[in-house]
């Protein structure tokens, strides 16, 4: 328990608050509905369903508020650069954004269904109080109007409105037909297999959520759930109720008269939505910020490296950009890990061939004349990310999978410049590395920065600063073949390094053991660029082989998230 504490509990103390303050709006508001007077006499009519309506929209607006912050970049790397002074725990829970954005959606998504359905019953609630179906109150209740027909609590004003009607001629009906239909598009289109395989369609279909925020803050304007506006003393509800041939004739019984709520959504959410406006004015002016390329390099296995410069751009270590090529698309941005060091008077980026973006810009990249720049690309960032804090960790692990391995490639890159430089700020005295790979022809592009980082720790007479293990998890009879004749090489048949490349996957354990073993006091920064599946098996590493006694080895797991 003390070492999941450790790991995760400012993680799940955060969930719980947010849990908690949606668990006391609701009741807040269902209680409210349920026993507030001046919504007596449209209990009677809708039953608990009123209750159940209202209660999920004030949680709605709390949730509609938060929804939009975690994606708010600049905002989230403005806060953590505010969090410098802060605990490691504290900057981490940032690296969780998209966790807790998908969090908000599916709450969203929850209460709008109870919302809808409540709503439903009510609408048939309506039409049978007007019809007569229901008791003589509900009746009477109904058929109350004045002259401006502004007074009512029955929205259904006539024998020829139907429920259907009712819901696609209102402002409150069409507008929750509207951003339920977009919320369905964004919440369907966001699954990983379509994001994966079908960038743009998860991509244009989330700019619905300008449709979805616009039906919001209408849709309260329709003021369809009506409260009584006379229900204080003197009037008695108790008597009234019964009597309805008095109402008007005893001063204790005024005719009741109901008006609706004043739309509040838009107090909710005015403020993220500012917010967000200004975090794209922003976006676009940096996109109108001219990038040259400095080189670009077609590396194998279809991965595009692209060196760019751009005025008055600065980076740390780990960081990513969203990038923007107009030739493909003006409207589709995606983000890239930087792989370069911020030593360096450029940036680059390393993209490989997995979708019809990246495609589509290598293919260009293909048909250019020798030496010629590239396609307009816009560039948006930097963004900050976990790898920025792996220098505020005694012991490092980084652990890359695939094209995964990019942001580790800026941090070996800046470690190089700092021991090239003397710099005495360094503070980290050890760094584990561990790249997983399904094919040789990955390892090519990174190969040369390992040798130059192996010759230059041998040089100086650190050659125990960097342990790095390379794994290979396909390969062909042919290569095991081909592995098995150089087998006394001194140096490495895929990578031509002196550290030999294995076969197979990690044996975690074995590798915690080992760092535990070597760092019996430090606290180690456990990094990964890689997939959910094996970032559940890093992180349930990080809390087993974490000892609870502060003298002794401590994991904190960091994961990169987009």
């Amino acid at each position: 328990m003390g070492n999941w504490i450790i790991n995760h509990g400012l993680t799940y103390f955060i969930l719980v608050v947010w849990m908690a303050i949606n668990i006391f709006i609701f009741v807040w508001f269902y209680f409210l509905y349920d026993l507030g007077d001046q919504f007596f006499y449209t209990r009677h009519l809708l039953g608990s369903a009123l209750a159940w309506a209202r209660a999920p929209a004030a949680v709605l607006n709390f949730n509609c508020l938060l929804i939009l912050l975690p994606v708010c970049r600049n905002l989230l790397s403005l806060v953590r650069g505010s969090f410098v002074c802060c605990g490691r725990t504290m900057r981490k829970q940032l690296d969780k954004n998209i966790s807790f954005h998908k969090l908000v959606a599916y709450m969203i998504g929850l209460m709008t269904a109870v919302h809808i359905i409540a709503h439903l019953l009510n609408v048939e609630r309506y039409y049978n109080s007007w019809h007569g179906e229901n008791d003589t109150l509900s009746m009477a209740l109904s058929r109350l109007n004045d002259s401006g027909n502004t007074t009512y609590l029955n929205p259904i004003r006539s024998t020829t409105t139907t429920p259907n009607l009712l819901v696609f001629t209102t402002i409150a009906g069409i507008t929750g037909v509207i951003i339920t239909l977009a919320f369905i598009l964004m919440i369907t289109s966001s699954m990983e297999v379509i994001r994966r395989s079908y960038f743009e369609v998860f991509w244009f279909t989330h700019h619905l959520f300008i449709v979805f925020f616009a039906g919001l803050v209408i849709h309260g304007a329709g003021r369809i759930v009506r409260s009584q506006t006379n229900a204080n003393p003197p009037y008695n509800i108790t008597f009234c109720k019964d009597h309805i041939e008095d109402w008007g004739k005893k001063t204790m019984c005024p005719v009741p008269q109901f008006a609706g709520g004043f739309p509040q959504t838009w107090m909710w959410v005015i403020g993220p939505m500012v917010l967000y406006v200004c975090e794209r004015l922003l976006r676009f002016i940096r996109y109108i910020q001219a990038v040259k390329y400095r080189k670009i390099v077609i590396r194998p296995s279809k991965v595009l490296e692209l060196q760019l410069v751009k005025n008055g751009f600065k980076m740390d270590v780990g960081q990513y950009v969203f990038l923007n090529c107009p030739a493909i698309s003006q409207l589709e941005w995606h983000p890239f890990t930087m792989t370069s060091a911020p030593e360096e008077d450029f940036f680059s980026v390393h993209i490989r061939s997995v979708g019809d973006w990246t495609q589509k810009l290598i293919s260009i990249v293909e048909q250019l004349p020798e030496g010629a720049q590239g396609p307009k690309m816009g560039v948006d960032g930097p963004f900050g990310t976990a790898s920025e804090d792996v220098f505020d960790y005694e012991v490092a692990m980084l652990v890359g999978a695939g094209i995964g391995v990019t942001p580790f490639a800026s941090i070996l890159k800046s470690i190089w410049y700092k021991f090239k430089d003397s710099n005495p700020e360094l503070r980290t005295r050890k760094i584990y590395f561990y790249w997983l790979c399904r094919e040789t022809h990955a390892f090519e592009w990174f190969a040369d920065l390992l040798q130059v980082l192996e010759r230059e720790m041998e040089e100086r007479g650190m050659g125990d600063f960097l342990t790095y293990k390379l794994f290979l998890t396909g390969w062909d009879q042919s290569h095991a073949t081909h592995v098995m004749v150089h087998a006394d090489a001194d140096t490495d048949v895929v990578t031509g390094l002196k550290q030999k490349t294995n076969y197979g996957r990690p044996n975690w354990d074995n590798e915690f053991e080992q760092v535990c073993k070597e760092n019996p006091t430090s606290v180690v920064g456990t990094f990964l660029c890689g997939p959910v599946v094996l970032a559940t098996v890093l992180s349930k590493k990080c809390v087993k082989y974490t000892d609870v006694d502060p003298r002794k080895t401590k994991f904190y797991f960091n994961k990169e998230n987009f």
